[in-house]
C-alpha cells in the first residue's frame, strides 16, 4: 500500500511544538513510521519548510519519502486553482493507493481514494467566538470542506463528540466516520526533590517558578487566550473563592498560560482589575515553549480547563498524564478524555467552578486520588494505538 499524507501543517517537525493539526500530523507520522515497515509513505510539504527539516521527520525509514508541492506562490494569486487543480495533479503523479488529509479537506479535483481527519468544528457551530475576518477567510472553504467530507472514502474523527458534530452539520452517515483518539506524549520525570536542572527538555521546580514569577502553589490554565476557553469565568470563580478564604488568597495564584488568540481584551481587563485585590494573584505568563510546558503543568496544584467546546481536549489529557488533579467542563469531547479521572463542571456556572476549586484545594486525599486516576486514564490514549487504527482505516478504503 502506498499512502500519501499532507504534512503542510507541520512547521517545525524537529520539535513537534505546533498545536492542533500540526501536532496531530507530527505524532501520527512518527508513529506510523515506527509501527509500519511494510507500507510506503509519501509525505507532502510546501516550501514553508526546508528539505533538510522535512527529511529529518522520516529519519532512517526507507519506506518513507518527501515530496514538495510545486509553484507554492500560486497559492496566493490563484488559491482555488493551486489548491484544487495543481496540488491534485502533483498527488496524482505519485500513484497512491490512498491519500490522507489531516486538515478537513483535500483537492476536489483529486480522484483517488481519500481519508480526511476532522478535529474541531467550533467555527461551524459558534462563529461568534471568532474574529469576523477569520470567519470570512475560513468560510471561503465552505465549499471544499463539505464537499471533501462527502467525497472522502473515510473520515477520521478525533472524538465521539466530533463524529456527532460531523453527522449533524454535514449530514454524513455514521458508518463512514471512524473515531480514533489522539495520543499524548510520554514524559518521564525524576521524582520531586531530585536534581532536574540541566536535563534536556526539563527545568527544575525552583528555576521554573523563578523564571515565570510563580508562587509556591498555583492553579494553572493553559490554552489559547480566546472566548471559548471560558477564562473569564475561571478568573471570577477563583476570585470569589479567594475573597471568602484568606488562606487561598494568601497561598494560591491563578496562572494563565498560552498564546494570545482573539477577542481577549475583556480577559486582560479582568486580570488587570485583580491587581486591586492582590498583586499577581492572577498572572498571565504568555506562550510557554514545549521545554517548559510539561514542567509547568506537573508542578501545578490543580489544572483547570473550563472550555465551552473542544474537538478533543489535549491539554486535559496532558495534565492527567502527569498526575495533576484536573477540573474541566462536562460538555463537548472533554468528558470522553477525562472519564472519571477529573472533576467535571458546567462551564456556564461560575459557582460550580469555584466549588470544585475549593474541594480540590482543601482535600489532599482527593488530590492524590485524582492524580492516581489521571495517570490510569491517560494510559488509554497513545499515539501508537492511534497510528495502528489509522492504518486499518487506510486498508478499509482499498
Amino acid at each position: 500500500m502506498r499512502v500519501g499524507i499532507d504534512c503542510r501543517t507541520i512547521l517545525n517537525p524537529g520539535y513537534g511544538e505546533q498545536a492542533g493539526i500540526g501536532h496531530y500530523t507530527y505524532f501520527l507520522i512518527k508513529n506510523l513510521l515506527k509501527v509500519d515497515k511494510e507500507n510506503e509513505y509519501v509525505l507532502f510539504f510546501d516550501n514553508l519548510i526546508s528539505k533538510e527539516a522535512a527529511e529529518k521527520l522520516i529519519e532512517e525509514n526507507k519506506n518513507a519519502s518527501v515530496k514538495f508541492f510545486p509553484f507554492h506562490l500560486y497559492k496566493h494569486y490563484l488559491p482555488f486553482w493551486y489548491s484544487h487543480i495543481l496540488v491534485a495533479a502533483a498527488i496524482g503523479r505519485e500513484k497512491l493507493d490512498v491519500y490522507h488529509s489531516p486538515a478537513y479537506s483535500f483537492p476536489l479535483m483529486y480522484s483517488g481514494k481519500t481519508v480526511v481527519t476532522v478535529h474541531d468544528l467550533a467555527i461551524f457551530k459558534h462563529p461568534e467566538w471568532f474574529p469576523k475576518k477569520f470567519v470570512s477567510q475560513f468560510f471561503s472553504t465552505k465549499i471544499s470542506v463539505p464537499q471533501s467530507l462527502k467525497k472522502a472514502n473515510k473520515i477520521i474523527a478525533v472524538s465521539e463528540n466530533t463524529k456527532k458534530d460531523i453527522q449533524e452539520i454535514f449530514k454524513i452517515p455514521g458508518e463512514k466516520i471512524k473515531v480514533i483518539y489522539e495520543g499524548v506524549e510520554k514524559r518521564i520525570f525524576p521524582q520531586r526533590g531530585e536534581e532536574t536542572c540541566g536535563v534536556e527538555n526539563q527545568i527544575c521546580e525552583i528555576d521554573l517558578k523563578s523564571k515565570y514569577g510563580l508562587r509556591d502553589d498555583y492553579i494553572l490554565f493553559l490554552g489559547t487566550i480566546e472566548p471559548r476557553k471560558n477564562i473569564l469565568a475561571l478568573i471570577k470563580a477563583f476570585l470569589d473563592l479567594a475573597k471568602s478564604d484568606k488562606k487561598i488568597k494568601q497561598n494560591y495564584q491563578l496562572v494563565i498560560a498560552g498564546a494570545k488568540g482573539w477577542k481577549y481584551e475583556n480577559i486582560f481587563a479582568e486580570i488587570n482589575r485583580t491587581k486591586k485585590i492582590s498583586k499577581e494573584i492572577v498572572k498571565y505568563i504568555g506562550y510557554v515553549p514545549a521545554k517548559d510546558k510539561f514542567s509547568l503543568i506537573r508542578f501545578a496544584t490543580c489544572f483547570v480547563f473550563p472550555s465551552f467546546y473542544e474537538g478533543f481536549g489535549l491539554p486535559v489529557l496532558e495534565a492527567l498524564s502527569l498526575g495533576v488533579p484536573t477540573i474541566t467542563s462536562n460538555v463537548s469531547s472533554l468528558p470522553e478524555v477525562a472519564g472519571e479521572a477529573a472533576i467535571l463542571i458546567n462551564p456556564n456556572k461560575i459557582d460550580e467552578i469555584s466549588k470544585a476549586l475549593k474541594k480540590v484545594l482543601a482535600d489532599q486525599n482527593l488530590r492524590k486520588e485524582l492524580s492516581k486516576k489521571g495517570l490510569a486514564q491517560a494510559k488509554k490514549f497513545s499515539w501508537e494505538k492511534c497510528a495502528k487504527e489509522t492504518i486499518k482505516v487506510y486498508e478499509s478504503v482499498l
